[in-house]
Parts: structure tokens; C-alpha cells; sequence
């Protein structure tokens, strides 16, 4: 059963319990859109990344997004082995291995980010839309702020 929170709750809230409550509602939600495409959070959070930044390097993307190297190895696993996405070498690091989303990743972000955006329609809709947008500049304001975190692990969970 949905609650929703009384005037008195306002009293005994921080942000953090907010940033939680938020994401929860959100990320419950697009959870269960993504799992009828076979993607994650996870998977879409490394597939959004390689869509914009092609050809990046796979320690850079788990550096930028926060992400366990063993972690970001499965992740790419994953995608690889589901078609989206595909490593190859780096042109001038013999090292390194380059990630590059595939057509049909290109597709399922496409999407994936529709699905998301339906989401985020309705949780945030007692939002206009400048507001959204200052919530999104707060955030990004905030988490480049934040004191530093260990890496996410996947035994967390997604």
C-alpha cells in the first residue's frame, strides 16, 4: 500500500531521508520498466554513459560513474554478451580496451531513456518544468560537493 507523507513527517526530515524516499519511488519504477527489456539500472547507467562518450575507455567509464573495476568488468560483460555493446582495442594503448555501444545498444538506450523519462514524469510531476531543471543543477551542484565515496560494488544491489 502507497503512503504519502503527512505535514508532521516535514518536522523530522533531512535530505538525505528525501534523496531516499525520491529515489526509491524512482528507481522502483524504472526498474520494473527496464526488466520487461531485459535491461537494469545498472546496465542502462553504463549503456547511457557509452552513448555519449564513444569509443571510451572501460576504466574511465567505472572511474567517472563510481563503479567497482570488477563490477564495471561484469557490467560489460553483460552488455557485450546481450549485443549492446563491444569492446576493442584501445588505437594507442595496447592496454587499454575501448567500449563502443552497438546498434541495436543504441536502440534499447533510446528506449531506455523514453522509459526513464515517463518515469521521472510522474514522480516529479508536482514539478514544473524549470523546476526540474534547478533540481537537476542542485543535485549535480551537490554531488560534485559531496565528500568522496567508496566505489559501488554489485553485491549492493541495483
Amino acid at each position: 500500500m502507497a503512503t504519502s507523507p503527512s505535514a508532521d513527517t516535514e518536522v523530522a526530515e533531512f535530505a538525505g531521508q528525501l534523496f531516499f524516499r525520491l529515489w526509491r519511488a524512482s528507481h522502483t519504477r524504472v526498474a520494473e520498466a527496464f526488466a520487461s527489456v531485459g535491461l537494469t539500472p545498472a546496465l542502462f547507467g553504463v549503456l547511457n554513459v557509452l552513448g555519449a562518450r564513444e569509443g571510451a575507455i572501460q576504466q574511465e567509464i567505472g572511474a567517472a560513474m563510481g563503479i567497482d573495476p570488477s563490477t564495471m568488468v561484469s557490467l560489460i560483460d553483460q552488455l557485450e554478451a546481450a549485443g549492446l555493446a563491444k569492446r576493442r582495442p584501445h588505437p594507442t594503448d595496447r592496454r587499454a580496451r575501448e567500449v563502443a555501444i552497438t546498434p541495436k545498444g543504441r536502440r534499447l538506450l533510446e528506449r531506455g531513456r523514453q522509459m526513464t523519462m515517463q518515469v521521472e514524469d510522474e514522480v516529479l510531476r508536482g514539478l514544473t518544468a524549470a523546476e526540474r531543471r534547478q533540481l537537476l543543477t542542485l543535485l549535480r551542484r551537490a554531488l560534485r560537493s559531496a565528500p568522496p565515496q567508496s566505489l559501488w560494488r554489485a553485491e549492493e544491489g541495483d
